[in-house]
């Protein structure tokens, strides 16, 4: 089963993947991967990286983890199996790093339509379960410039597509989940 979790920031949707991670973990045979997109591009980014790591490590011990800020498809396609959920943490990262590379990064064109189809092929065929984490940023104010307007659609879009591909979407707001779909396989 795929899980999309959407939230805002600080809404719960990282510590309810690893919840997911963990339950899935009790099993015997049971691996969990989380591929985190983060990029340190900064001092605060890569501080706010180690924080993650060593509090990740703590909570779900057993969960390992590949970083890939942006062929996300492929590293998806090589961590899928079957007896593994694979989290992806955080969407609205990769989707940015993407559609704006920070200063000092990878700056090669990449025409995120094209990742983002490559992302839906390999979800759909993902051998095991895949929770994917993203900001829902679409609640707020229209942004006053026009590429924000433009990321803030593309991630909407990106959304709906997943939410087609994915069995539940779950919406977090202040730590409380609350369901907008689950089909039963």
């Amino acid at each position: 089963m795929h899980e999309l979790i959407l939230g805002g920031q600080k809404s719960g949707k990282s510590r309810t993947a690893e919840v997911r991670a963990a339950q899935w973990l009790v099993v015997d045979g049971h691996e969990a991967v989380l591929i985190a997109t983060a990029l340190a591009a900064d001092a605060e980014m890569r501080e706010r990286i180690a924080r993650h790591r060593s509090e990740r490590a703590v909570r779900v011990p057993g969960l390992a983890t590949v970083e890939e800020p942006r062929d996300l498809a492929a590293a998806l396609r090589r961590q899928c199996a079957a007896h593994r959920l694979v989290v992806v943490d955080c969407l609205t990262l990769w989707l940015t790093q993407l559609a704006m590379p920070p200063s000092g990064a990878r700056a090669d064109r990449v025409e995120p339509a094209a990742e983002i189809e490559q992302l839906l092929r390999a979800l759909r065929a993902a051998a095991g379960p895949v929770v994917l984490v993203s900001n829902e940023i679409g609640f707020g104010v229209t942004p006053p410039s026009a590429g924000t307007r433009r990321f803030v659609d593309a991630l909407g879009r990106l959304h709906q597509a997943l939410a087609e591909v994915c069995d539940r979407v779950t919406l977090m707001v202040a730590g409380c989940e609350l369901r907008m779909k689950e089909t039963r396989p």
